[in-house]
């Protein structure tokens, strides 16, 4: 096959960089929760214009970069060391569920986060709790997931998985001809 493989010292330096760009995004995640905590629970207006506009920052400058940096690398993960990217549900799971989470992130998170400040901005009161603590809960829920998943890597392979272990084991079926 013409599958890239990543030497030791890639593989190593891309795990390194996917380990803690995945923890760095469930720590954000989490700071996120918490400033989306105090936001809805404070009677002070300085503290949740202080809240929410911290919370802009963050998803502003730091949520996609490493979002994006997590799926890259993962990516990379996959497609360059024997674990594949289709061959263990595990990491099936944890590729759409990245992509699920970076989509939410850019589409839902960000744009509520935004109102949220443009309401405290204009004076008002927050708009709804749920446009600064719906994306965290649900974010940090599927970060924590794919972290336990990482650990355990449960369920075994695909059916590709199966057919490529067969190969690469010389026990694949061997067609025998029709007379």
């Amino acid at each position: 096959m013409g599958r890239v493989k990543l030497t030791r010292p890639a593989r190593r330096a891309s795990l390194v960089v996917h380990v803690t760009a995945s923890a760095g995004w469930l720590g954000l995640t989490l700071g996120l929760l918490a400033l989306g905590v105090t936001a809805t629970t404070t009677g002070s207006a300085v503290t949740v214009e202080a809240s929410v506009r911290t919370m802009k920052l963050f998803a502003d400058w730091l949520l996609l970069p490493l979002a994006f940096l997590t799926l890259l690398s993962g990516l990379l993960l996959s497609l360059g060391t024997p674990w594949g990217l289709a061959r263990h549900r595990w990491v099936w799971t944890k590729f759409w569920l990245t992509l699920a989470t970076t989509t939410a992130t850019v589409f839902a998170l960000r744009p509520g986060v935004n109102s949220a400040v443009a309401a405290v901005a204009a004076g008002g009161p927050l708009p709804d709790a749920g446009d600064v603590l719906f994306g965290p809960i649900v974010s940090l829920s599927a970060y924590v997931f794919m972290t336990v998943i990482s650990v355990l890597k449960p369920w075994g392979p695909t059916r590709r998985g199966r057919k490529f272990r067969a190969a690469s084991s010389g026990r694949a079926k061997i067609p025998t001809p029709v007379a």
